[in-house]
């Protein structure tokens, strides 16, 4: 049986550093626990396709699983867990039952694990799902109903497409549902164009992207310079956080519902997408117009939230929560990859030895783009001119 060199997270590694911190999530450095090992591959099932991964991206909910501080799934997976929720690789080997992929193409992974009837995800692969092993490693072996094929010819280098993977559906899905949401209240005859308002990293500024590209006019609120110029470069007009101290108390975000009020005629925000949660959900409301809708998909700062339902009702305020996406849906949004989505990457690429400090930099907030770490030393020569 093969081995791979693969990043685990143990119940070990996860204690000893919570006890060298004295017990601070703060103080916890992510790269003393995200550890590289070697991993027995499983033999190559029927349906099976075997990877060569390529590219991966850093994701937050690797971060949660590494400090324990939400739930610790790493217990759950019996105190060793293999992460890695999205990556983009090349088919080495198939199984002989499998027909929709061969050696040498290119394919992206998607993260639905167990699905309910409507085909959205109860569980995530590589995370909650119980068996699951991720991709943050030089070879896997997969199910065929893993992967989807990736597109090449959408003006994309190899980092911009290994940063869309788990992104791209997650902020398709918070879109069509917040404006589907959004049109049973005001259909379009009343309200053509809405100003939407997005908050968070990747998949906030991918959300951004989308109402962008359907005519409405899109803003983006966060603290990264260097996110901010970019998306501006696309038409995505910026808000810099910075002045309203990250909503630590009433009046910043007072401050700030004057500010949307302003760069919108009054009217406020038809559309938030707030992926942080906390303090930043306190600012999503205040900033929505009247039959406004807020969506979520994430709890960066907080699971917790409070709210004057009143208050929301009085203004026909819809609070929205999602996951994932189907994983039709994923197929869906790869269609945008290129014409829509254009993701904002780090300045570095990290090499794969690297990945554990890509996290601890991540949580740190010190990158200016989407995390991608380069797991191949050598890539296939279909990919070589997209570097």
């Amino acid at each position: 049986m093969s081995t791979t060199a693969a990043y685990a997270i143990t119940s070990h590694d996860i204690e000893a550093e919570r006890r060298r911190a004295g017990g601070d999530p703060a103080k916890m450095d992510l790269s003393r626990i995200i550890v590289l090992r070697q991993r027995e591959l499983p033999a190559l099932g029927r349906r099976d396709v075997k990877l060569k991964i390529l590219a991966v991206s850093a994701e937050h909910n690797v971060s949660h699983a590494a400090a324990a501080d939400i739930v610790d799934i790493v217990a759950s997976h019996g105190g060793v867990m293999y992460p890695g929720n999205s990556a983009v690789a090349e088919v080495l080997e198939v199984g002989p039952d499998v027909t929709a992929f061969k050696p040498g193409e290119i394919v992206a992974t998607h993260c639905n694990a167990q699905p309910d009837r409507a085909g959205y995800p109860i569980t995530i692969w590589a995370f909650d799902a119980p068996g699951s092993i991720g991709w943050y490693c030089r070879e896997a072996i997969v199910g065929d109903w893993q992967l989807i094929h990736l597109p090449l010819d959408r003006s994309l280098s190899l980092w911009e497409l290994a940063a869309l993977p788990l992104r791209a559906p997650t902020a398709y899905h918070l879109w069509r549902r917040a404006l589907g949401i959004y049109r049973v209240k005001v259909p379009r005859e009343k309200r053509a164009r809405l100003n939407v308002l997005s908050f968070g990293g990747g998949v906030g500024e991918l959300f951004s992207m989308l109402a962008k590209a359907e005519g409405h006019a899109a803003y983006f609120c966060g603290n990264n310079s260097s996110r901010l110029a970019a998306l501006a470069d696309q038409g995505i007009a910026p808000i810099d956080q910075k002045p309203f101290h990250r909503f630590a108390h009433a009046e910043d975000v007072r401050s700030f519902r004057a500010r949307c009020r302003e760069l919108t005629e009054g009217e406020g925000m038809h559309i938030v997408c707030d992926m942080l949660r906390g303090p930043v959900f306190q600012a999503g409301l205040a900033a929505a117009a009247r039959e406004g809708t807020n969506v979520s998909a994430g709890w960066q700062l907080s699971r917790e939230v409070t709210y004057n339902s009143a208050r929301l009702s009085i203004s026909q305020v819809t609070l929205d929560h999602s996951h994932y996406e189907t994983i039709e849906g994923c197929l869906a949004a790869t269609e945008l990859y290129g014409r829509v989505f254009r993701p904002i990457i780090h300045d570095e690429v990290y090499p794969f030895e690297a990945l554990p400090r890509c996290f601890e930099e991540m949580k740190q907030g010190k990158q200016t783009g989407i995390p991608i770490v380069r797991v191949a030393d050598e890539l296939p020569a279909i990919v070589q001119p997209l570097v």
